[in-house]
């Protein structure tokens, strides 16, 4: 009997990548077509989550992640997780209220790192993740370095992500920029893949279109989820 999947959503395109990759991925682990684990999602409106953010209200944005959860509880979710890497700021307040056990998106995309065999990359997402350290935290522990982009690119990252990718606007300029980005980070800092570390990026990167290997953030943690709720 697989476990219930509960997705706490923050931005809509990232945490409908998330829930699709869920369900079109589980019946080749389940054996059986059109088979996946029941999944609840919840999400506040993203207006409150940017306000808060924005304002450095982290306590605030622990109280939205911790309200979804508990209505995703009464839905049954025995497993919760959160395709938002921003938000994961606050991951280890909310794990130490939560009702249930949550995956960690960071963590996940450092095992997978590990596994290929990675000691550097690139961290590319939001400048609230890029100027964070989790994500430096849990690469570190499995003993790879990050790297992420000079000042002026952050800036640019973090305005594309909000004022583009969020909305479902995916252009060829910002397509182009990416991947010169990535290039870059290759070639200047050494990087050998890049960690796509916002939810909407593996929606205008790919591994096709991409200079260097990606590790999709997004995917990473729906698969885990899907482990986590069949093994």
């Amino acid at each position: 009997m697989a476990k219930h999947i509960g997705i706490v959503a923050c931005s809509a395109e990232g945490a409908a990548l998330c829930y699709t990759t869920v369900c079109t991925e589980a019946p080749r682990l389940m054996g059986a077509k059109h088979a996946h684990p029941e999944v609840s999602l919840h999400t506040h409106p993203f207006s409150d989550y940017v306000r808060l953010m924005e304002a450095g209200n982290w306590a605030g944005v622990t109280a939205l992640m911790l309200s979804s959860e508990a209505k995703l509880v009464k839905t049954g979710a025995d497993i919760i997780i959160c395709p938002d890497n921003t938000i994961h700021r606050v991951f280890d307040d909310v794990a130490a209220r939560a009702q249930r056990p949550w995956l960690h998106i960071a963590e996940e995309v450092a095992k997978e790192a590990q596994r290929l065999g990675f000691k550097k990359v690139g961290l590319l997402g939001t400048s609230y993740t890029m100027d964070s350290g989790f994500y430096k935290k849990k690469l570190a522990a499995c003993g790879i370095t990050q790297e992420v982009p000079a000042a002026k690119d952050r800036t640019l990252v973090n305005r594309i992500i909000f004022d583009e990718l969020v909305a479902a606007e995916f252009t060829t300029e910002s397509r182009a920029y990416f991947t010169g980005l990535i290039a870059e980070m290759g070639s200047k800092q050494g990087c050998e893949a890049v960690v796509l570390g916002c939810t909407e990026i593996p929606l205008i990167v790919s591994e096709e279109s991409s200079p260097l290997p990606v590790l999709d953030s997004t995917r990473l943690l729906a698969r885990a989820a899907l482990h986590a709720s069949i093994d």
